[in-house]
Parts: structure tokens; sequence; C-alpha cells
């Protein structure tokens, strides 16, 4: 970390609340709009919330960004993937190519996707788009022992907080978190045993499509790396460490960030519910900041919404990662905003109002 960007220290001192002021104020012009009072749902309350989180009564987001970190996990080594490791930098490049779904999304709603290696074991070409970030080639098998250092984990963390300051000096209203790495649901099962005390069995999915007996093998190892590394639940650090991988430690800096510049986070899914996990772990006042865009098909993931008091605005049985839900989160996030500010009110509109 150089000196002109956040530590994690200073990220976390910075976080504060939502600007009340401006969420009545916001609630105020809600209720002179023509329309019912309440009649457009959870976007109205979606609008409040921004405004508090930007301290606007009228946000407008234009600039729009999906950061998504890509990053291997050694314990793949264990059969907990129905894909090989190489997988991982060869959908980076698809990314970089603009063939993905996260691109298509993207591209749907007017988001630039920053692609970062976090962690990828091979290396990766240099190309203009990709950031180059990376903490080590892949963790290590955290069934083995801890996945990376304490120092690694730190690193990743403020390397997140770094990324999303570069974005900001682009420009950015509203970011959405994004993930790619073989074996990550593996590593958010365990972060997600680890916060909430809910068995491994009832976390943990089938990820790329495993069969029942590569489940099984999952749940094995997971519970193993559990038992080997004994995680401290209050050190958020510590658990990262010993059983995170390097985007998810990118994932949580990029949302205390984030929140420590008043900019809105929309979560993707499982993997990015997991880095939430950490990231409220190290700030709890970063949950206002959130914004859950789904809720994934991936059983640990509504488990960690409800964890962390977040509800999803969509559920559409995805599980693809990349921030492809955060994107359509975005998309709702922009709407009704854009409702808050540019319908007309009863006055403007020369409309009578409720009698009474």
């Amino acid at each position: 970390m150089t000196s002109s960007f956040l530590s994690l220290e200073g990220a976390i001192r910075a976080v504060g609340a939502l600007d009340e002021e401006a969420m009545a104020r916001a609630q105020g012009r809600q209720d002179q709009l023509t329309k019912p009072r309440g009649s457009l749902g959870r976007l109205e309350e979606l609008s409040i919330r921004l405004a508090g989180i930007g301290g606007q009564e009228r946000p407008r987001l234009s600039q729009k960004a999906i950061i998504t970190m890509a990053g291997d996990h050694g314990v793949v080594a264990e059969g907990v993937s129905a894909y090989p490791q190489e997988v991982t930098p060869q959908m980076v490049y698809n990314f970089l190519r603009g063939g993905a779904g996260i691109n298509v999304l993207a591209r749907h709603i007017g988001a630039r996707v920053v692609v970062v290696d976090m962690g990828v074991a091979a290396p990766l070409e240099s190309h203009p788009q990709l950031v180059l970030k990376k903490v080590a080639p892949g963790t290590r098998d955290m069934s083995k022992g801890p996945a990376m250092s304490r120092k690694q984990a730190l690193q990743a963390v403020e390397v997140g907080i770094e990324v999303l300051e570069e974005e900001l000096r682009k420009g950015l209203d509203i970011v959405g978190t994004g993930d790619m790495g073989i074996g990550n649901t593996t590593a958010s099962s365990a972060i997600a045993a680890v916060f909430t005390g809910e068995p491994v069995e009832r976390l943990t999915g089938r990820g790329t499509g495993l069969d029942e007996a590569g489940l099984a093998r999952k749940v094995a190892v997971i519970n193993r790396a559990l038992l080997v590394n004994q995680p401290v639940p209050g050190d958020p650090l510590d658990v990262l460490s010993k059983v995170g991988g390097f985007e998810l430690g990118g994932l949580a800096g990029v949302m205390l960030g984030a929140a420590a510049h008043r900019i809105p986070v929309v979560v993707d899914g499982f993997i990015s519910g997991a880095a939430a996990l950490i990231a409220c772990g190290l700030c709890p006042g970063l949950r206002d900041f959130l914004i859950a865009s789904h809720v994934s098909a991936e059983p640990g993931h509504r488990v960690i919404l409800r964890h962390l008091g977040l509800r999803p605005l969509l559920d559409l049985g995805m599980r693809l990662g990349e921030g492809t839900g955060a994107c359509l989160g975005i998309f709702l996030c922009e709407a009704a905003c854009r409702l808050l500010d540019e319908m007309a009110t009863f006055g403007e509109a020369g409309v009578s109002g409720k009698l009474g």
C-alpha cells in the first residue's frame, strides 16, 4: 500500500453513518411524486437508502463499474471442483475479450468491467484492461494448513481498497462486486460456516456442477480445513488467512473502500456474500452501504444474507458469479433513482393530491 491510498484501519475509520437528512428529504420527495405513496414498493425504499449512502436527496448513478476479482485456490487439488484450475485464466481472458456473461450484462446497464488478477495461479499476459495485483499465484491447500499468511490476507484487503480508489479517480457513483476462481465456493462455504455457525453440509452446494460423490468430498474437505485451521470468528483476517482466497480478501477491500467514500456497493452472489462476511466482520457499520442484488442458487448464500440482515432484490436461481447478479441489481438501483429524480410531483404536474 502506498500512502496515497487508505489503509485498512483508515478505511474502517472513514466509514460513517447513513445521511439521515438526505434520506428524509428523499422520503419527502417520494411522498409528493405523482403516485400513491408506497406504490413503487421496494424501489422507493432503495432510492431512499441510496440517498442516505451518497448524502444526496436525488442521487444520480451515471458512473457504474463491476469489479471482478480473480484468484486460484490450492484446495482444488482435493477434487472439490468439476472444472480444472486452468479455467480461471481462460475465463479471465474471456472477460477481457468481452465474451462472458458479465460483459453482456455490463454493456446492457452501461457499466465498465474492471478485471483484477488477485492471485491467478498461471502468469497472465499483459492486457490494457487487466489490473495486475497478484498477491501470490494461488492460495495453499486449506485442508492441510492456512490458505495464506496473515500478512497476505491484510495485503489482499488493502489491495482491494486500492483498486476501488483507483476506479474512484475515473468517476464512480456505484460499484458491483464479481469473482472468478475455480474452488472459490469451497472457500466461501468455509467462511460462511465460521461466521454463521451453521453446519458445512447446510452451506455447501454443487458449485460448478459436482455429482453426489463430489459434493460429499467437498463437504469433507471443508470440515477438515476447519478442523486443521481452527479459524477464529472474531478475527476476520484470521478467517480469511486460514480458509479464504485472495479474490475474497480483495472484494472485502472493495466494499470497505467504497463505504469509506460513500459509494453504494451492490453485492453479487455467494462468493461476494462470503467477502461481505469478512468486510462486515472488520467494520460492522459497512452493512448499511451494501445492497444485496440477488439470492444465489448456492444454499449457503441465503444463510449469509440472513446473517448480514440483507434482503435480496431478486431471486432468479442464478449461480454464475462474475458480477452478473450485481449488474441486475445496479439496473434496479438506477431505475429507483431515476424515478425519484425524474418523476413529477403533484405540484409540478398540476395533479390533485390525495383527499384529506
